[in-house]
């Protein structure tokens, strides 16, 4: 298929190159040039602004979005509301509040524009693991355009099936689904963002107290020295507690020992403070979720060897570079 690409940084250039290697033709834009004409020498074709993207593309137009939720998202698809026709499609692949997908797949089905929401999870790691995706939007604009999301998708791979339910899409056993209308696929990758602040705080702690164990003001015979790069690597293979998450913990205690190359100033990305928003809505307690979020927060004020894991975790899945603390906040 032919797909349009807006955004071509961490993760936007990653899913064009595993679009292109699925056999897909794209063709991408950037406002960074450079990017474009990088992606150019990769076999995609090149776009100057929006207005030539959404020329080069055949109708029906499917134009996939790839950029940071706010401002700018909301930019750019109202621009191309303004340029795309009946039959086209808008596909966000941010993390875009789901609120505003619902609005916007509104103002797009009056022009009759289809709008669909894709939960993108896979970080900088997408373009060999590939992207597990969660896919708000009409089931017969998903449908068609399921090479795309079949191509991004993981597959199976050797993870073990669950017991076969009747009745179940076999999309979801490659690491995709249909999660229902606009909207829900970035609700329910708000929920997981939301899991996973309370997942890396979990670890967060339980390595923080791993290494206070050192710590002089306890008794000799109770104080140990531990390798945590050691720890978190047997805790890998055959724990409860495995993870992808534990994963990138053990990497980035491997390389960078006491992490103190990180700042531990942890930022969160919207998602998390979303999540307890929709649980307040909901009258849902979501207390270690809720803890999360504000740990992020205290972590502003003052920062521990937990923050400095935090850190390097994103680093390690996102690819994220943490902020500085703010003047007069040490």
């Amino acid at each position: 298929m032919e797909i349009g690409i807006v955004g071509l940084g961490r993760m936007g250039a990653n899913i064009a190159r595993r679009l292109m290697r699925g056999g897909h033709e794209i063709v991408a834009f950037d406002v960074n040039l450079d990017a474009v004409a990088a992606l150019a020498r990769e076999g995609a074709k090149a776009s100057a602004s929006l207005k030539d993207l959404v020329g080069l593309l055949k109708p029906p137009r499917a134009v996939w979005v790839m950029l940071p939720a706010g401002t700018i998202t909301e930019g750019t698809i109202s621009d191309l509301g303004g340029m795309l026709v009946a039959g086209d499609t808008v596909i966000d692949g941010g993390n875009t509040f789901y609120k505003d997908d619902v609005r916007r797949a509104a103002a797009l089905k009056e022009k009759s524009v289809h709008y669909v929401d894709v939960g993108t999870s896979g970080g900088i790691w997408g373009l060999e693991r590939g992207y597990c995706m969660m896919i708000g939007g009409d089931k017969a604009v998903v449908d068609r355009l399921d090479p795309i999301f079949a191509a991004l998708a993981p597959g199976a791979g050797t993870i073990a099936r669950t017991e076969h339910r009747e009745g179940r899409d076999p999309r979801v056993e490659n690491g995709y689904m249909h999660t229902g209308p606009a909207g829900s696929g970035h609700f329910v990758k708000m929920v997981h963002n939301g899991i996973e602040y309370g997942l890396m705080q979990a670890y967060a702690e339980g390595f923080e107290i791993l290494h206070g164990r050192a710590n002089t003001d306890l008794p000799d015979a109770e104080r140990f020295d531990l390798d945590l790069a050691d720890v978190a690597e047997v805790w890998r293979r055959g724990s409860v507690i495995s993870s992808w998450l534990l994963d990138l913990t053990a990497m980035a205690l491997a390389e960078h020992g006491k992490l103190n190359n990180f700042s531990g100033y942890v930022q969160d990305s919207g998602e998390g403070r979303w999540t307890v928003e929709a649980a307040i809505e909901e009258s849902v307690p979501a207390n270690v979720l809720s803890a999360a979020l504000f740990e992020r927060f205290r972590s502003r004020l003052e920062r521990s060897f937990a923050d400095r894991l935090l850190s390097a975790m994103r680093s390690k899945f996102g690819g994220h570079v943490e902020g500085r603390p703010p003047p007069g906040r040490t």
